[in-house]
């Protein structure tokens, strides 16, 4: 009977994760599954011995505020893997605490294959990572073809499986999203994605925010409609108690892929999301912040693209989606530039054409991400 165990410390890895638990139980239902994660491998049975919600900060200085913390939960969750005996371990997303995971399983177990589902940002920044990880893992499984290079000096096997917020995706209804949150077709539609993680609701969300108000006062007749993430629904609630009064909540019920359909124009969070967005053909503009120590370091030594978003960097670090982005990330120019979209449709029909073009460069959205991952990873749980 094969023995997987996965580790997820943020809930994009979550959800990955999940999905792979599911895809599992299909294709080898008798393997016995393990993990360390959170809400979304609750729900498919796995309960966490260990609460890593704590790691979902932002920012090199925040990270280095709780590294202790990180080094503690990398301790524990060794433990706890080499008492349960997988064949194969799982390391979902979330670098710097996966690696210390592995490397540590990797000195007390030898004998337990690894294997890296996403691995770190080689071809934007600190390429020397690519290194370490082939040093750690026994395969990666990464986004995007063009990681692979970084992996062959270094021996590491590589498999591709595209981007899982496309593959998971699927073309939401406009009519229904707009139906269920009681908005005419004809009303000019405002979403807010304001971020997923504790930090970007404390950094990120008043900005995205206050622009959207500005917004509202500059076009009365706009809707806005606020979607945060569920894991962080109650904290964004507790910061914005009013949002009700001025803007729409989208319920906890709605298809998310509706709500993006649904939008004119969109204020989002960078992440994941921005590539939902350019699934949904929804014209958006991202917004982000972090720790000014973080900033200098990724602006000036770190970080060699442009731009933040891939869809950017895909289009030749060109930028087809307008960034806002520490210095530049102000409410008034967000106001504006969400303003001028809203009422020019031809700008709007621009933005998308290039959103297609940007994501069918990047050509993953065929792959079913979380099939691959699952077919690597029971590979490795096989006999010798």
């Amino acid at each position: 009977m094969p023995g997987l165990y996965l580790v997820a410390a943020e809930p994009s890895g979550d959800l990955l994760a999940s999905e792979i638990v599911e895809v599992i139980r299909k294709m080898a239902p008798d393997t016995y599954i393990h993990g360390i994660g959170g809400e979304h491998l609750a729900s498919v049975g796995i309960i966490s011995p260990i609460d890593t919600s704590e790691l979902s900060v932002v920012g090199l200085l925040e990270g280095v505020k709780i590294y202790k913390r990180v080094i503690e939960l990398a301790d524990q969750a060794a433990e706890d893997i080499i008492k349960a005996a997988p064949d194969v371990v799982g390391l979902v997303d979330s670098w710097g605490y996966t690696l210390r995971v592995a490397q540590r399983v990797r000195e007390r177990a030898p004998h337990i294959r690894l294997v890296k589902v996403v691995g770190p940002q080689v071809w934007a920044t600190r390429p020397g990572r690519a290194k370490t990880l082939a040093q750690t893992v026994d395969h990666l499984v990464c986004i995007h073809a063009f990681e692979e290079p970084f992996y062959e000096p270094f021996g590491l096997p590589t498999t591709v499986m595209g981007n899982p917020a496309l593959s998971r995706g699927h073309k939401g209804d406009r009519k229904a999203g707009r139906a269920l949150l009681g908005v005419s077709e004809t009303d000019p539609l405002l979403l807010v994605l304001p971020g997923s993680r504790r930090g970007e609701i404390a950094q990120v969300a008043p900005v995205l925010m206050d622009a959207a108000r500005r917004l509202k006062d500059s076009l009365p007749e706009a809707q806005i409609v606020v979607h945060p993430s569920a894991n962080v629904r109650a904290q964004f609630l507790e910061a914005f108690p009013d949002v009700e009064q001025w803007a729409l909540l989208s319920p906890t019920s709605a298809d998310r892929f509706d709500i993006m359909s649904a939008a004119d124009f969109a204020l989002a969070c960078s992440g994941t999301v921005t590539s939902e967005l350019a699934l949904q053909e929804t014209p958006f503009l991202v917004g982000y912040h972090m720790g000014w120590v973080t900033w200098a370091l990724a602006r000036f030594f770190l970080f060699k693209p442009k731009h933040i978003t891939l869809l950017n960097i895909a289009a030749d670090d060109t930028e087809i989606v307008p960034e806002f982005v520490q210095t530049r990330f102000k409410a008034g120019p967000i106001a504006d530039t969400a303003l001028a979209m809203l009422t020019d449709s031809k700008a709007r029909s621009a933005q998308i054409d290039a959103q297609k073009k940007a994501l069918s460069r990047m050509g993953e959205s065929q792959l079913d991400s979380a099939q691959i991952a699952a077919q690597t990873l029971l590979d490795y749980a096989q006999p010798r």
